[in-house]
């Protein structure tokens, strides 16, 4: 993957962070997602009272493109509105697993980028709302 993709997915999350709904207390969050034919889906962390309706971003991206049929994905970037990059917490990794996206854009507001492949995530300590 080279870097101007990687510049584009990071900025596409970055932007989209800036629709997030955090109105109960959570943190911006976007991503952006990368499926094999090339077509780029954002999303953004979306708050409710109701703790099982709050959904992160990376669950909002990828439900997204599922509903519009995509299936197979190469990459996703998430980026929070937080000190460091943003790392899915075990449910997103699971969802994440299940659709096989081949790498993860790790990002920060400073513009840190890290790849890493999805199953390399297990070690890191969650970073979440």
């Amino acid at each position: 993957m080279n870097y101007d993709i990687i510049d584009t997915i990071v900025n596409t999350a970055m932007n989209a962070m800036r629709n997030a709904y955090v109105e109960h207390n959570s943190i911006a969050a976007g991503a952006c997602l990368l499926a094999s034919d090339g077509t780029l889906y954002s999303g953004c962390s979306i708050d409710s009272v109701i703790p099982e309706f709050k959904l992160p971003a990376e669950v909002v991206v990828m439900a997204k493109a599922i509903s519009e049929g995509k299936r197979e994905f190469d990459a996703i970037s998430i980026i929070a509105d937080i000190d460091g990059m943003y790392i899915p917490d075990e449910r997103s990794h699971k969802f994440l697993l299940e659709f096989n996206v081949e790498k993860i854009i790790l990002a920060d507001t400073q513009g840190n980028t890290k790849l890493v492949a999805l199953e390399e995530l297990v070690p890191y300590k969650t970073r979440r709302r």
